[in-house]
């Protein structure tokens, strides 16, 4: 069976915790790096990265980007939104329909 993980700082994946996802705190670049290999090799099919994290780590998501699993997924940290998960979001839509039917193909 698949699995969900969150990365990223405390403050801000402690929360999922209580759904029942693995959360794996850290906010140094070179240790998330390691544990987004680990679990990318393991059963998670969905990883939740923080924005703030996830930036850092932009070489390593893109390579998991061109496989089917898993899915790595940017959210908002405690420090707030960059934009960085709905822009991510725009351009998978973009890939599957042609369009930005997000914001009016602009």
């Amino acid at each position: 069976m698949y699995k969900i993980a969150v990365l990223g700082d405390r403050d801000s994946i402690y929360g999922f915790a209580a759904v029942g996802l693995s959360t794996f705190p850290t906010v140094d670049p070179e240790e998330a790096g390691k544990l987004l290999r680990k679990l990318a090799e393991s059963n998670y099919a969905v990883i939740y990265i923080t924005e703030a994290l996830a930036e850092q780590l932009k070489p390593e998501i893109e390579h998991y980007q061109e496989q089917r699993l898993p899915a790595i997924i940017p959210i908002p940290g405690v420090s707030g939104n960059t934009g960085m998960g709905i822009a991510a979001v725009r351009k998978y839509v973009e890939q599957a329909v042609g369009s930005d039917i997000i914001f009016g193909g602009n």
